[in-house]
C-alpha cells in the first residue's frame, strides 16, 4: 500500500461530500436508492464506531424541485430558498430513514459563512460538531440556503466540506462527484487519462476542467472541487476526489479517483474561514510602511497606517486591506465602524486615547484577527 493511501485508511475522522448529482434524478426530487447505496458505503466505513463520518450533503434545493412543481433550478433566490426549505425536510428525512437501518441517527447543522467567521460563532460550530460525533451521531451539514444571502454565502458545499474539514479537524476529506477522479482532458473523449495524485500546483498546470456538473442541479464543477481540495491540502488535509459509485473504494484506501496529499500545516481555527469563506464589506487602504509591518512583521493594524477607508461595516465585520495600488494583501475583522475611521486615519493610539477616550487606544484590526493573502 503507498504512503498516500495509507493516509486514507488510518484516517479516524472523515468528512464526506455528495452533491446533488449524485442524490437527486435529473428532473429534481431525491432518489431512495442513491441515498441508501451512500449510506450503506459509510455506514460500513464508520464500522462499529472506530471511524467518525461527517457528511456534508447538497441536494436541498435539488429535492424541493419537484414538490413544489418546478421543472428546473430557480435562478431567483427566493425560489431557491423555497425550494430549499421544502427540500432539506425531505432530505434529512430521508437520511434518517436510511442510517437508522444500522442503529444510527443523524444530526442537521445548518451554516453560513456569518457562523464561522466570528470567533464566538466559530466555537459554537465547532463545539456542536464535535459533540454530535462524541455522542454516535452522524452530522449531516448544509449550507442554510433558506435564509443565506449572497453576502453570506459558501457559494459551493465543495468549498464548504474544505472549511468543515478544517473546522472538525479531519484526518480525510472525501469529495464525491458524478465523474471518477480529475482527468487531463474532457473524460468523455478518448485519449484522456486520470490523474492519480496531485501534490502541488505544478501537478495542475495544463489541465482543463469543466465548470459545470452533469446533470446541471448543482452550483459546482470540477474546477470547485479542485480548489476545495486545493484549501484543505493547504491545511494538512488529504484529499480523494472520485464518484459517489466508487466510495467504498476511496474510503477503503483503493487505488480510485485522485489523490491530493499535504501541501502545508493546520493554520489557527478561524484564520481559513477568514481567508475563504468571508465577504469583505469594505476595505482599507494602507500605506506603505503598514503594508510591512502587517505582511512581514504579521503585526496588527493601527490607525496610524491607514491612508483611507471605503464601504459601509460595522465592528466585526471582515475588510480587505490593500496596498496603495489597491491589490489585497490581508484580511480581517476590524475593531470599529466604517463612520468612525475617517477621524482615526494617520493618528497615533495615544493621540486617539487623549483626545476620544481609552476605547480608541487599540488595533484597528488585530493580529489576530488576521489573515495575509498576498506575502
Amino acid at each position: 500500500m503507498t504512503v498516500a493511501r495509507q493516509y486514507v485508511t488510518q484516517a479516524r475522522r472523515i468528512v464526506v461530500k455528495v452533491g446533488s448529482s449524485s442524490l437527486t434524478t435529473a428532473s429534481g426530487g431525491l432518489d431512495a436508492d442513491r441515498v441508501d447505496a451512500l449510506v450503506d458505503v459509510l455506514a460500513k466505513a464508520r464500522g462499529g464506531g472506530e471511524k467518525e463520518i461527517v457528511l456534508v450533503s447538497s441536494g436541498a434545493i435539488a429535492a424541493g424541485l419537484a414538490p413544489l412543481g418546478l421543472a428546473r433550478r430557480p435562478r431567483d433566490l427566493a425560489r431557491q430558498q423555497a425550494a430549499a426549505s421544502v427540500g432539506q425536510g425531505l432530505l434529512v428525512a430521508r437520511y434518517a430513514s436510511s442510517f437508522s437501518r444500522y442503529g444510527l441517527r443523524v444530526g442537521q447543522v445548518l451554516l453560513t459563512t456569518d457562523d464561522t467567521s466570528r470567533r464566538s460563532h466559530y466555537r459554537n460550530a465547532y463545539r456542536t460538531l464535535d459533540q454530535l460525533l462524541t455522542m454516535g451521531t452522524v452530522p449531516v451539514v448544509n449550507e442554510n440556503d433558506t435564509v443565506a444571502t449572497e453576502e453570506i454565502r459558501f457559494g459551493d458545499n465543495d468549498r464548504l466540506a474544505a472549511l468543515v474539514a478544517h473546522l472538525v479537524r479531519a484526518d480525510l476529506l472525501v469529495l464525491l462527484s458524478d465523474v471518477d477522479g480529475l482527468y487531463d482532458g474532457d473524460p468523455a473523449k478518448p485519449g484522456t487519462s486520470r490523474i492519480a495524485r496531485v501534490d502541488g500546483p505544478a501537478d495542475l498546470v495544463g489541465v482543463s476542467m469543466g465548470s459545470a456538473g452533469k446533470a446541471g442541479l448543482g452550483t459546482g464543477g470540477m474546477v470547485t472541487k479542485v480548489e476545495a481540495a486545493r484549501i484543505a491540502a493547504a491545511a494538512g488535509i488529504p484529499v480523494v476526489l472520485t464518484s459517489a459509485g466508487r466510495a467504498g473504494d476511496a474510503l477503503g484506501g483503493r487505488d480510485t479517483g485522485t489523490y491530493f496529499g499535504r501541501t502545508g500545516r493546520r493554520s489557527a481555527d478561524r484564520l481559513l474561514w477568514l481567508a475563504h469563506a468571508s465577504t469583505p464589506q469594505g476595505a482599507l487602504t494602507l500605506d506603505e510602511g503598514a503594508v510591512r509591518a502587517v505582511v512581514e512583521r504579521r503585526t496588527s493594524l493601527l490607525p496610524a497606517g491607514i491612508a483611507s477607508v471605503e464601504g459601509e461595516f460595522s465592528a466585526g465585520d471582515p475588510v480587505e486591506l490593500r496596498d496603495t495600488a489597491g491589490r489585497a494583501v490581508a484580511r480581517g475583522l476590524v475593531n470599529f465602524d466604517a463612520k468612525e475611521i475617517p477621524q482615526l486615519l494617520g493618528r497615533s493610539t495615544r493621540d486617539l486615547a487623549r483626545d476620544l477616550g481609552p476605547a480608541y487606544e487599540r488595533e484597528v484590526v488585530h493580529r489576530d484577527d488576521l489573515v495575509i493573502l498576498h506575502p
